[in-house]
């Protein structure tokens, strides 16, 4: 047993009494914290105190105790005591340095005990010095304001009934409690008195006992082993856990978990791995935990659950992740909102969340890991833009290099592109056109501020709607903690590196003068936020240590992306690849020096290099002019096919007009198997002519590719920053044709608004929109078949063709534009 030291303790309690009193010093924005006083019912009048710190101090350096849950009290001789003591604030996997893998690796020692994450809210439980037994929430205890129940309250119904279907009491429980010198830490899990995500059933309610504290300012905790003894004595459910006393074991046990986000048949949170840390792994050692959350479902489920309040709270639902079948999901729930209004405070309340989801899950038939995985399959595989959010030095070009160098992406440096007017937009579009020749292009640039991101984002899917945003944040906040550091390393990387950059010459130009670029840049560098506009259009979000070696970071990101998208990135790459892509950025890529920031920019001035730059040492030769952009002629090369692209939002209501909830299931069958598995397609288009057709139809090709190549010539001369389409253009919708594999609307190109003829040929025999496939395998070139079997034997009967025509005359106004091959 470990007991308290009452010096130790009251010097405690003074830096905490001081620290609710703090804010800044020195100009220095310091920790607060906040203190609360309860007096526990059935007490001896007995107050307890709690303190609390904001969760982004946990992170700091300097705090007097890391608990997450700390209550003291005055003995009735005047010395303060801990009256509970919860856990240090333990953080994720690679959340911070602290949890990145290598410093686990380097820094702990096993046995690593993995307790399984249950889904409650956290329950402490003490003896106090009038044999009271004392239970808290994570920082209050007693009744609320409002007479509602209080996690306290329910806390203390359920010790009674644990400690009595064992023959105790809870007197016997706080004296032994007492006795042991530790506060009995445990997850309240009772769907009755509030739900969170994960389901518990009347036989899987009360509170999981996980943890016992002792009761003292540092860290120090019994082993599950003594905790499920202690659980079985006094009637607690337990907490599950396994044992490893290798770190390879314990990730592979965790990445096979993480596969489907379940455990033992369970859907779980994830697990809480205790060890034991050392300084550089040396010792003294200490209890430590970190926490492995798992990303799926219970974060699709949890998204579910803060939109469906949004929605009810008349707030615009946040999808970060999972948008098609959140979308569904959030069109269901807001048919049972709209059924039974009363279900609105019940959920406000944290009641219902778990039978919305189930009923969402049982009309699609599938559950949480099945969607997932049906959503892999139509998984992300193009058109994706890498954002570099970082400072000078932090390594993000040579991280962008290695990836292209790896995957043959994409790249655009933004210090490649001579200074000129609207320089951003000709950033923006020089990664749109690279987008038609990689499924990714990294946009290198610092993009440190909100308003850069913004211009980025909107400019390019302005030109690629379709287009997913993954942002590469180089953590610089809390930045009073962390710039010190951050100055440190990048100062020595930039000045390090002399004048092998475009723009940036610290080997010729004063240290002062680098340092005053570098030190604005950390200035104004504003964090990711995916809580507003602009970073909410992030698709992912990717956090990096500025302190890391650029080949740590690589791995960080191409192991992301794997996850994030593993269509896109089947396969990580091995080790070697890693390295051999990192020192080919770093030692064999020749930088293209810009030299005009030097000169004037009068046209009729040839700049020259100064003499006194080592152009060995640059890697290239100065009067080298930036790579040109590819010329309109090379890109028609890359063609795919031109196309009428149709607003979705009209074609949608169009469909969904044919089908009213009348319809007789067997008609009706199809489109119901496309719309529940997502098979219905995201945008709407007339294809004009294949690549595949351009010999058999050459002169529709030719006509097309000659109008593209004139409009980019046209629009690089008015405005370098436009992507094209040709022109505006109508189409009619007759009708709607499907077997039970396809579906597809028979389209009639119609005349422009100012011109009587048809401009727009089609080598397809039948002009059409493909609404869906039932599978992958179902390609939708397959519609022409259809079309053509259907001109031949039309519908009904034993046909297997089902046609629905469209009321009315259904005009929809789009655009001729063109899609590029990536693979060519």
């Amino acid at each position: 047993m470990v007991q308290q030291d009452e010096q130790e303790v009251a010097q405690l309690v003074t830096s905490l009494d001081l620290a609710t009193r703090k804010g800044t010093a020195h100009g220095k924005k310091t920790f607060v914290c906040k203190k609360n006083t309860f007096n526990v019912a059935n007490s001896d009048n007995i107050r307890v105190d709690s303190w609390k710190f904001m969760d982004w101090d946990y992170k700091r350096s300097d705090l007097p105790t890391y608990a997450r849950g700390l209550f003291t009290t005055k003995r009735k001789d005047g010395a303060h005591e801990i009256a509970v003591r919860g856990y240090d604030k333990f953080f994720n996997v690679e959340e911070v340095t602290a949890t990145k893998w290598r410093n686990i690796e380097n820094n702990t020692r096993g046995p690593y005990e993995l307790s399984v994450k249950e889904n409650g809210c956290i329950i402490f439980i003490s003896g106090l010095e009038d044999g009271t037994l004392l239970v808290c929430s994570k920082h209050s205890t007693g009744v609320r304001e409002d007479a509602e129940l209080s996690h306290a309250q329910a806390g203390e119904r359920w010790v009674e009934k644990h400690v009595a279907s064992v023959g105790r009491t809870v007197k016997d429980l706080a004296r032994e409690l007492r006795r042991l010198n530790v506060t009995a830490v445990g997850e309240l899990c009772d769907d009755t008195f509030e739900e969170h995500v994960l389901a518990y059933d009347a036989n899987a309610s009360g509170i999981y006992l996980h943890g016992l504290n002792f009761n003292v300012p540092h860290f120090a905790t019994l082993p599950s082993s003594e905790v499920h003894t202690f659980a079985d004595a006094w009637g607690f459910k337990k907490a599950n856990f396994v044992v490893y006393d290798d770190l390879d074991q314990v990730k592979s046990f965790l990445n096979n978990c993480a596969e489907t986000g379940t455990w033992d048949g369970r859907e779980t949170e994830g697990f809480v791995v205790r060890c034991h840390l050392g300084e550089s792994g040396r010792g003294p050692y200490q209890d430590w935990f970190f926490k492995y959350k798992f990303e799926e479902p219970y974060l699709m489920y949890r998204q579910w659950r803060e939109c469906t309040k949004a929605v009810i709270s008349g707030k615009y639902p946040n999808i970060k992740k999972h948008k098609t079948v959140t979308e569904e999901y959030l069109s269901y729930a807001r048919r049972q909102l709209a059924q039974n209004p009363h279900l609105k405070e019940l959920y406000k309340a944290n009641h219902g969340i778990i039978a919305m989801r189930e009923g969402f899950l049982k009309e699609r038939g599938l559950n949480g890991a099945e969607l997932i995985q049906m959503e892999a399959e139509n998984e992300v595989t193009q058109n994706v833009v890498l954002v570099p959010v970082a400072s000078l030095g932090c390594g993000k070009t040579t991280v962008a290099l290695a990836l292209s160098k790896l995957f043959g992406w994409g790249q655009v440096q933004n210090d490649n592109i001579p200074k000129q007017k609207n320089k951003p937009k000709k950033f923006a579009f020089d990664i749109t056109n690279l987008l038609g020749l990689h499924p990714v292009v990294v946009a290198d640039r610092n993009n440190h501020m909100k308003r850069e991101r913004d211009q980025l984002i909107e400019d390019v899917a302005a030109a690629v709607p379709r287009a997913r945003f993954v942002a590469l944040q180089y953590v610089h906040e809390p930045k009073d903690q962390m710039l010190p550091g951050i100055r440190e390393v990048t100062r020595k990387r930039v000045l390090d590196r002399g004048d092998n950059h475009q723009t940036i010459r610290a080997g010729s130009n004063a240290q002062e003068e680098i340092i005053g670029i570098m030190e604005g840049f950390l200035k104004r560098f504003e964090a990711v936020n995916t809580d507003r506009k602009p970073d909410s259009k992030f698709d992912q979000v990717i956090d990096l240590d500025v302190a890391a070696s650029s080949r740590e970071n690589l791995e960080t990101v191409v192991k992301a992306l794997h996850s994030f998208y593993p269509r896109l990135v089947p396969e990580i790459p091995t080790a070697e690849q890693l390295d051999d892509a990192i020192n080919w950025a770093m030692n064999d890529y020749e930088v293209q020096l810009d030299w005009s920031h030097q000169y004037s920019s009068k046209p009729s001035q040839k700049p020259k290099p100064p003499k006194s730059i080592n152009n060995k040492i640059a890697g290239t030769r100065p009067e080298s002019p930036p790579a040109a952009p590819p010329s309109p002629e090379a890109l028609s090369k890359k063609l795919e096919y031109f196309s009428i692209s149709l607003p979705t939002a009209e074609v949608t209501t169009i469909l969904q007009s044919l089908f009213p909830d009348s319809t007789a299931p067997e008609k009706a069958r199809l489109y119901r198997q496309l719309s529940n598995s997502r098979r219905i397609q995201p945008a709407f288009h007339v294809t004009l002519i294949h690549r595949a057709s351009k010999t058999s139809h050459a002169d529709i090709w030719d006509g097309y590719v000659r109008q593209y190549i004139d409009k980019m010539k046209s629009k690089l001369e008015s405005d370098p920053t436009i992507t094209p389409s040709l022109a505006p253009a109508r189409v009619r919708l007759e009708r709607l044709i499907w077997d039970h594999r396809i579906m597809t609307f028979v389209a009639r190109i119609m005349p422009s608004d100012d011109n009587d003829l048809a401009e727009w040929p089609c080598a397809n025999e039948t002009p059409h929109v493909t609404v869906g496939t039932v599978s992958p395998e179902v390609k939708p070139v397959e519609s022409n078949n259809l079309l053509k079997r259907w001109h031949e034997v039309g519908s009904g009967g034993d046909t297997g063709i089902w046609e629905a025509e469209i009321p009315g005359v259904r005009v929809v106004r789009g655009s001729v534009g063109m899609v590029m091959s990536r693979g060519r």
